[in-house]
């Protein structure tokens, strides 16, 4: 990978990472574009990953600071049973890291084919999710963000938008909109950065183990970052304004030719 792919991919993954669009098949179809090899494309994935993650605490920081500060505050308020929330919400992906990681880096080096089935099933479920109307409910409740975080374990299939599979299954559960787009923002914090932790742990972002140099990997990750502060705070506007089934008709487009694409 070059400076130049990473600055793509970088901005690729900035953009689809709070769009409902599948930041990882997106960078899955990108990287089969500029021929680069799976190990490559986990690492770099990696990478851009905690970069989207930090934008979204510069974005939210508000919501992150008040978060913290309840952590010890001691008392089990509104903000404090959030915390609680998000951490129960990380419980099935980090299952899926702890106990199917070698599955999910399969998965990632497969092709286009899956690719353009997770796009098309993400397409039906942000669809589902407009045209349902489940009685609207005041907050999140702790069965709420179990199951979201359930949608976001499932959501490791490249081009199953995380975004979009968890914010579509809140808005199915009847959460408000502007909540549930905040909380699907939030809940990645963990899993992303503990994966990382570990990754950077493992010495797994050498050059050696990557084939990836050192000052491409640091490209794609300001790219991301930067793209990613504009996209975060878009994405709250949209689903606040209920227009998520326009990215729907995106995801049967782009769904299609990953599947022609890879039978080609």
């Amino acid at each position: 990978m070059n400076w130049f792919e990473a600055l793509i991919l970088g901005i690729v993954q900035g953009l689809t990472e709070f769009l409902p669009v599948s930041s990882s098949g997106h960078l899955t179809i990108g990287s089969a574009l500029f021929n680069i090899n799976g190990e490559e494309n986990l690492t770099f994935t990696i990478a851009v990953h905690a970069a989207t993650v930090l934008s979204t605490i510069i974005i939210l920081w508000k919501d992150v600071a008040i978060l913290f500060k309840s952590l010890f505050s001691f008392k089990w308020n509104e903000e404090t049973k959030m915390v609680c929330k998000i951490f129960l919400s990380a419980v099935p992906i980090a299952i899926v890291g702890l106990f199917f990681k070698d599955y999910v880096e399969d998965i990632f080096g497969s092709g286009l084919l899956i690719v353009g089935c997770m796009l098309l099933v993400t397409a039906a479920l942000l669809a589902f999710s407009y045209y349902a109307r489940p009685r609207q409910k005041e907050n999140i409740s702790f069965k709420d963000a179990l199951i979201i975080g359930i949608s976001q374990a499932c959501a490791v299939f490249p081009g199953l938008s995380r975004s979009g599979t968890t914010i579509a299954t809140g808005l199915l559960l009847g959460d408000k909109k502007e909540q549930v787009a905040k909380f699907s923002f939030l809940m990645v914090i963990i899993p992303v950065m503990g994966e990382t932790l570990l990754d950077l742990i493992k010495g797994e972002f050498s050059a050696e183990v990557s084939g990836i140099s050192t000052s491409v990997l640091i490209i794609g990750f300001f790219a991301a970052f930067i793209t990613g502060c504009i996209a975060c705070k878009w994405m709250i506007n949209i689903v606040a304004k209920g227009k998520l089934i326009y990215f729907s008709y995106y995801y049967v487009a782009a769904g299609l030719f990953a599947i022609i694409y890879s039978l080609i």
